[in-house]
C-alpha cells in the first residue's frame, strides 16, 4: 500500500464508515499506482506518503530508512515506490523455506526482498486491496521472474489465507491507513502457526497527538495522524494474543519525518518503530 489521502483520524466503529475509509484508502491507493506507472509525481517527494519521477530520489529515501543499495538493485525496477518508514526485514529473521506474507504490498518492493531470503523453497503472499497497486506488482513479478511470490487482492483486517500457515508477516507503514487495527492484528493472529512472528515497521505515537494534528489532512495522508501511541498499540497486539511484543522506537527516524511535514513539529509527537511480536506454541513464548 503507498501512503496517500487516506488515514482516518479515528478508528471507525460502524461498518458504513469503515467501509468508507476503506474506499478512500482504495482510491488514493490507485492514483499512486497510476501516477507511478505514467512517470508522475504526488504529494511530497521526501514523504512516505509522496511518489517520484526520479528514481534517484525513490533510492535516496529508500537508504535512509534503512534499505541497503544492494536491497534496491535486487528487486525489479518500478518494485521500490520510495513509500515505507523503515525495513521491516532486517527485524524479520527469514530463513529458508519459510512462508512470509507482507500486509499492504504495494509494488511488491518487501516481497521480492523476502523471496531472495526465503529461497526456492520459501513462499511469499502479497496482500494489497487497491487492484491498480496489485496489477502493478504482479507485473513486477513477472519482470523480476519471481516464482516464488504471488499477490493477492484482499483486506489487512481479512486476510484471504487459511489458518496457521503463515511463519512470518511483515508491513512496512500501512497498518497506521487501517480503521480497525485490533482487527488487523487479530486475522494476523489467526494465519500465523504457533511460533509465527511480527516483524512490522510503522509510525508510532511517542505522547497524545492534540486533536488538531489527528484530524489535519496532510498529516493524515502521510500516516502520522493516525499513530496509536505506544502503550496503546502494545495492549492492541498483546490482547490479539500475542507474546514477546517488543515495540522499539527509532529515534533516527525523526530525521526524514521531520521532511514528511515541514510545517509542522511532528517529531514531538511521532517516530518509525520497529514491532515485533510471537503467537504461542512451539519454542516459543
Amino acid at each position: 500500500m503507498a501512503k496517500s489521502s487516506c488515514c482516518s483520524p479515528k478508528t471507525d466503529t460502524t461498518q458504513a464508515s469503515q467501509d468508507a475509509h476503506r474506499q478512500s484508502v482504495r482510491d488514493a491507493y490507485g492514483q499512486v499506482a497510476r501516477a507511478e506507472n505514467n512517470n508522475e509525481s504526488i504529494g511530497i517527494e521526501s514523504s512516505c506518503c509522496g511518489v517520484s519521477d526520479d528514481s534517484a530520489i525513490n533510492t535516496l529515501i529508500s537508504t535512509r530508512i534503512g534499505y541497503s543499495e544492494e536491497d534496491l538493485a535486487s528487486a525489479p525496477d518500478g518494485a521500490d515506490m520510495g513509500l515505507g518508514c523503515g525495513n521491516p526485514r532486517a527485524i524479520a529473521s527469514l530463513k529458508s523455506g519459510e512462508t512470509v506474507v507482507d500486509l499492504g504490498a504495494g509494488g511488491g518492493f518487501d516481497c521480492f526482498l523476502a523471496a531472495h531470503e526465503v529461497g526456492e523453497t520459501g513462499h511469499v503472499i502479497g496482500i494489497d486491496m487497491t487492484p491498480d497497486m496489485l496489477s502493478k506488482a504482479r507485473n513486477n513479478a513477472e519482470k523480476g521472474q519471481f516464482k516464488n511470490v504471488e499477490f493477492r487482492l484482499g483486506e489487512i483486517e481479512h486476510l484471504p489465507i487459511q489458518d496457521a500457515t503463515i511463519d512470518v508477516i511483515i508491513s512496512n507503514c500501512v497498518i497506521n491507513l487501517s480503521p480497525d487495527k485490533a482487527q488487523v492484528f487479530s486475522d494476523a493472529f489467526r494465519v500465523l502457526k504457533p511460533g509465527g512472528r511480527l516483524a512490522i515497521s510503522d509510525v508510532v505515537a511517542t505522547v497524545e497527538l492534540p486533536e488538531a494534528m489527528r484530524n489535519d489532512p496532510a498529516l493524515i495522508a502521510g500516516c502520522m495522524g493516525n499513530a496509536s501511541l505506544i502503550s496503546d498499540l502494545e495492549e492492541i497486539i498483546k490482547t490479539a494474543g500475542f507474546c514477546n511484543v517488543r515495540i522499539e522506537p527509532k529515534d533516527e527516524s525523526k530525521a526524514f519525518i521531520r521532511d514528511w511535514a515541514p510545517d509542522h513539529n511532528v517529531t514531538d509527537y511521532v517516530v518509525s518503530a520497529s514491532i515485533e511480536g510471537v503467537k504461542p506454541g512451539g519454542s516459543c513464548c
